[in-house]
């Protein structure tokens, strides 16, 4: 048991943002990630791109047309949303409160900008960033793909060379070499971050109030 939920007899959920160049990997690595910890739960993202062979809406986006984003994005339903390699993402708002307000931890896998609006709108979030082993590595993951066009491959990988530049903003790097070890280095942030201390202010108080309060009646 944490030193909060002791204290209070309850512990906060949690806010994580995973962000990486597109052919990290982190699609792969949060699904490991979820399968082993129970409590916590992946927000979906909208996108308004077409499904890749073999993803299904709902698991890796909720794929959805412009007309239907733009409408959320007017009715404020997303927490951030941005355009990246001409396709619109977005993170739900209405859902990533429904597993905040069930007290499960939750998870974003969004890209780089949206973890930058995140951060702003809810500065308690944990953000995490995913690095590919080398350079190589990430251009011979994108190009084996080959569920996209040579100009559309080129044009992320230029992304990416702007995206690394951003790891230094994130509270943790991860690097995806070894899947394994990436994966157990994830849980290993996921254990720790709510041990820091800005999360555990209220544990504290607690506990100095509790001390207050054995004085006063050490005294009646």
């Amino acid at each position: 048991m944490s030193p909060k939920s002791q204290a209070t007899g309850a512990v906060e959920p949690n806010i994580f943002i995973l962000s990486a160049p597109s052919g990290t990997g982190k699609s792969t690595l949060v699904r490991r990630v979820i399968a082993s910890r129970a409590s916590l739960c992946l927000v979906v993202s909208h996108t308004t791109r077409p499904p890749r062979p073999g993803e299904r809406d709902g698991r890796e986006y909720h794929f959805v047309d412009r007309g239907s984003f733009e409408r959320m994005v007017a009715e404020d339903g997303f927490v951030e949303w941005a355009e990246v390699h001409g396709n619109l993402y977005g993170t739900s708002r209405g859902e990533l409160m429904r597993h905040l307000e069930a007290g499960n931890d939750v998870i974003c896998e969004i890209d780089i900008q949206g973890a930058a609006a995140v951060r702003l709108a809810l500065p308690e979030a944990v953000s995490i960033f995913l690095l590919p082993p080398s350079w190589s590595a990430l251009e011979a993951r994108l190009r084996g793909r080959r569920t996209e066009t040579d100009e559309v491959v080129s044009r992320r990988l230029v992304n990416a060379h702007r995206e690394l530049e951003q790891a230094p903003e994130f509270d943790y790097v991860v690097v995806n070499d070894d899947l394994e070890e990436a994966t157990e280095d994830l849980l290993a942030v996921l254990r720790a971050a709510p041990l820091a201390q800005s999360h555990q202010t209220r544990t504290v108080e607690v506990i100095l109030a509790s001390r207050a309060h054995s004085f006063v009646g050490a005294d009646s």
